[in-house]
């Protein structure tokens, strides 16, 4: 039921969704997440949005392959990029190392945790070896339905916990922001890169 809450939300809402993050200024996380990646690397945007993040980098010469499970926003994202964005859900994924590096920018924390580790699994398969992640989750201890959408939380120490028996998969970067969007600053966001690993 909160899968179909959650796209039904993405579906009503996608125009006033894209309006209010198509244009924030994200380029210091992205570099973050750019610097792991090598040049005219193949980037996944697991959950793309408005395809704000897929545009830049496609503009910057990577080869991005962009999804998402709403209908409303892959067909504005198709519009917005010019790629050829796919309409799929996170637990469709099953690509066999492919990529480079996976950008789930506020997407990954719409999956209940009990189906959230199982995805994260698929994201590593995915990866070539040493590839990459970035993910970005709400700050806090909260899972459930919030605003018509469902959300499961993270602090520093429970997304370690939660991480440990998930395997070839480490963290090396981990920061706190304010929420980017104007009046937000207040909200806190978790910011991951993980990296696949056969070290534990």
């Amino acid at each position: 039921m909160s899968h179909m809450e959650t796209l039904e939300y993405y579906n009503t809402n996608a125009v006033n969704f894209v309006h209010g993050t198509i244009n924030v200024d994200f380029g210091e996380t992205q570099e973050r997440f750019l610097k792991h990646i090598p040049p005219r690397g193949r980037i996944l945007d697991f959950g793309c949005g408005s395809g704000r993040d897929a545009k830049h980098f496609h503009v910057r010469g990577f080869e991005v392959d962009a999804v998402d499970g709403s209908e409303e926003l892959y067909k504005l994202a198709c519009e917005y990029t010019g790629l050829n964005v796919k309409q799929m859900l996170f637990s469709d994924l099953d690509m066999v190392e492919e990529y480079d590096g996976i950008w789930a920018c506020a997407s990954i924390l719409h999956l209940p945790s009990s189906e959230l580790s199982d995805v994260l699994s698929k994201m590593i398969k995915a990866l070539k070896n040493g590839g990459i992640v970035y993910a970005s989750f709400k700050y806090g201890e909260y899972e459930g339905m919030r605003n018509g959408r469902y959300f499961t939380d993270f602090t520093e120490t429970s997304f370690k916990k939660f991480i440990a028996d998930i395997a070839n998969i480490k963290i090396i970067d981990l920061w706190i922001t304010g929420d980017v969007r104007p009046g937000r600053g207040d909200e806190k966001w978790l910011n991951l890169i993980l990296q696949k690993s056969d070290i534990p």
